[in-house]
């Protein structure tokens, strides 16, 4: 569990268990999910809107799980079963809470670490830009030319925002496996040592015993 928590502050945040509603349009969670156990989140979504959904198993036997996105009628949009990682682009068509869920049901031991985003992409933002130009009457420096280009350059950095964050989630995933398997590889070149020098004595002294014995032999 220390490695566990250890990892969770690479990324942004992290959960223990619940279920939570709400958050915004562009959030990223790292979260501790148990053996045996499948836990939901809830993003609120309005129609014609478009959710960005991409989630990995960071840390955790087997690195998979099973991931589904149902809609607010309750219709699975996404449905998928033990895999490490996955992106998905989602169209929605109705308004209200669409429900993520992440199932490590299967596993019965070992719990997993799992990273997700969620962006959200809409148009109802943009409006406020036209309503500043009208009050101010700005009209001659082109406000809907500059409210495009800053627009553009809002979408490409967030972009590169949310590639930043899966490339650390990535990371944190390899760091962890390269630690697992340097403590494997210690583990066991110390066991192999220890079993060759339990080998050396006991042959030495065999020796020594053989000798001994001989010698009285002689004698």
């Amino acid at each position: 569990m220390s490695e566990f928590a250890r990892l969770s502050l690479l990324t942004c945040l992290t959960l223990f268990g619940g279920l939570t509603s709400g958050f915004g349009p562009n959030q990223e969670f790292t979260f501790i999910l148990p053996a045996g156990s499948t836990e939901c989140f809830y993003q609120t979504t309005t129609k014609n809107s478009s959710m960005e959904v991409e989630y990995q198993v960071i840390a955790g036997s087997g690195l998979d799980i099973g991931f589904a996105l149902i809609s607010p009628s309750g219709y699975r949009v996404i449905s998928e079963f033990r895999r490490s990682d996955g992106i998905h682009m989602v169209d929605a068509t109705e308004d209200g809470d669409y429900r993520l869920c992440f199932d490590n049901s299967f596993s019965k031991i070992s719990e997993k670490m799992v990273f997700f985003e969620v962006a959200i992409n809409s148009e109802s933002g943009t409006g406020d830009w036209a309503e500043i130009a009208e009050s101010e009457s700005m009209a001659e420096y082109k406000i809907e030319d500059i409210r495009a280009r800053m627009d553009s350059v809002y979408q490409h950095l967030e972009k590169s925002r949310q590639v930043q964050t899966v490339l650390r989630a990535f990371e944190a995933r390899d760091r962890y496996l390269l630690e697992d398997n340097l403590w494997r590889v210690s583990f066991w070149s110390c066991l192999n040592l220890f079993v060759m020098l339990t080998v050396a004595v006991v042959q030495i002294y065999t020796l020594r015993r053989l000798f001994n014995d001989t010698k009285r032999v002689c004698t």
